[in-house]
């Protein structure tokens, strides 16, 4: 019973400890926000006026100032046109940039220089731009450039995906399906690859090249039967072109 008795003065006790210390911080809080308002009726009775926050835009560019920009930009283009058809590549290169220094985001400046960079062998800048030009333009020609610059840095994986794109795009030209079963054949994949070149060598009859690629992804598939079909039709083509008739000789022996 005792013990009961003691428990019970203790909760009691720290009970009203912290009934206390609620007490006082309240009191406290109370008084920092009487204080608070005091502040704010002495600067009232001063004079003081509250500014609320406003959002600061930018300037805008006077249209005067957008057509100056915009011919200067054309002056720099034709400029450095001039530069590419005279082979110098550097003042070429050098003038577009200055031209995106005036207009960063014109986007057909910045398609010249990227092909620049791409015919000059400078694939992965060429890439770079590319992909900055692609979200902002869904060109066909930007997919199939950077399926271009791709390939020749050996990434042919991506370079199949690029070229997809562009043939998603732009399904009846035949240089697409011919890019893009290239591509297949450079990542090794040679069931893609072949449906692929087909199509392109029936808009393309003539194009031996392409036509010797396809012969080549049948061997790899090892359907003979297309493969020596295919040398047939370049035999026709060019009837005196020796390795085919000894592919041709090789294929009847098999």
């Amino acid at each position: 019973m005792l013990y009961i008795i003691v428990l019970s003065g203790s909760l009691l006790g720290v009970c009203a400890l912290f009934g206390a210390r609620a007490l006082l911080r309240t009191r406290s809080v109370r008084r920092f926000v009487r204080s608070i308002k005091q502040r704010f009726q002495f600067a009232e009775e001063r004079g003081a006026v509250l500014v609320e926050e406003k959002k600061v835009d930018r300037p805008r560019k006077s249209p005067r100032v957008s057509a100056i920009e915009l011919q200067q930009v054309r002056s720099l283009v034709r400029m450095a046109d001039k530069a590419m058809s005279q082979e110098n590549v550097e003042e070429a290169e050098r003038l577009f940039i200055q031209a995106l220094t005036v207009q960063p985001h014109a986007i057909d400046v910045q398609a010249e220089l990227a092909k620049l960079y791409l015919t000059t062998s400078r694939e992965s800048k060429a890439e770079a731009m590319y992909k900055e030009l692609l979200p902002q333009r869904d060109d066909v020609s930007f997919h199939a450039n950077l399926g271009l610059a791709y390939y020749r840095q050996g990434k042919f994986l991506e370079s199949c995906q690029a070229y997809q794109e562009a043939l998603n795009r732009d399904a009846q030209n035949p240089e697409r399906s011919s890019a893009l079963g290239r591509a297949c054949i450079a990542a090794h994949r040679f069931e893609e690859a072949a449906p692929l070149l087909e199509k392109a060598t029936q808009r393309l009859a003539r194009d031996t090249t392409l036509l010797h690629l396809l012969a080549e992804c049948y061997l790899q598939l090892g359907y003979g039967d297309k493969a020596e079909e295919t040398y047939r039709r370049i035999n026709r083509i060019e009837p005196y072109n020796e390795d085919v008739k000894s592919k041709l000789v090789s294929l009847a022996r098999a």
